[in-house]
């Protein structure tokens, strides 16, 4: 009964008065601002990120941040609600720019990569016509099936990862990859073509 009276009491506080408590180390008047402000910063979350774990965890650092700073926090600058969505806000494009950094890197690598010999010219133009013909059949498949497909073969993951990272049962990933396997191979035969090994 004790604890519902004072979780009641930090309802009844205002979001300044709440950043107060939390500065001072209070962790009922945090977890008040994060159940009224945790539903925002992660709908701003998921729009920077667009992929709900990152999102998740981009929340979860944020607060963590509101945690450490909150004696920081200035009414005359914007209310509390403002400044933690500007944690995110910021947190968020760090990590756009970060991956945008380590993209750029890997472009660079592969754009200095010893450029193709001569007596190789002409399987690496078959391997592009493969690639091409594949990407073609990738084309018309489903959206799921075909997120299944690029994680596994074009990012490396697993099947127990990629169910951990579209949140799916192992099984609904392993019946789209092979309901998406099927459909190539389908595309493949009805064009009279080899499926490329």
């Amino acid at each position: 009964m004790m604890v519902d009276k004072k979780r009641q009491r930090y309802l009844l506080l205002g979001d300044e008065d709440l950043i107060v408590l939390v500065g001072g180390g209070d962790a009922g008047a945090f977890a008040g601002l994060y159940d009224r402000h945790g539903r925002a910063a992660y709908s701003l979350g998921y729009r920077m990120l667009g992929e709900r774990q990152a999102a998740e965890d981009l929340v979860q650092e944020a607060f963590l941040d509101v945690w450490r700073a909150a004696d920081s926090f200035r009414a005359e600058k914007g209310s509390v609600r403002t400044w933690i969505l500007s944690i995110v806000h910021n947190r968020g494009i760090d990590q756009l720019r970060s991956s945008a950094s380590r993209r750029r890197v890997r472009e660079k690598v592969e754009a200095t990569a010893p450029r193709v010999q001569p007596s190789e010219a002409f399987p690496e133009a078959w391997r592009n016509s493969q690639r091409a013909q594949v990407r073609g059949a990738l084309e018309g498949l489903p959206p799921e099936q075909l997120q299944v497909l690029e994680l596994a073969y074009f990012s490396g993951y697993t099947h127990t990862e990629i169910s951990e990272l579209l949140d799916l049962p192992l099984g609904t990933v392993k019946g789209r990859m092979r309901l998406g396997l099927k459909k190539i191979r389908d595309h493949f035969e009805g064009q009279g073509m080899a499926v490329p090994g």
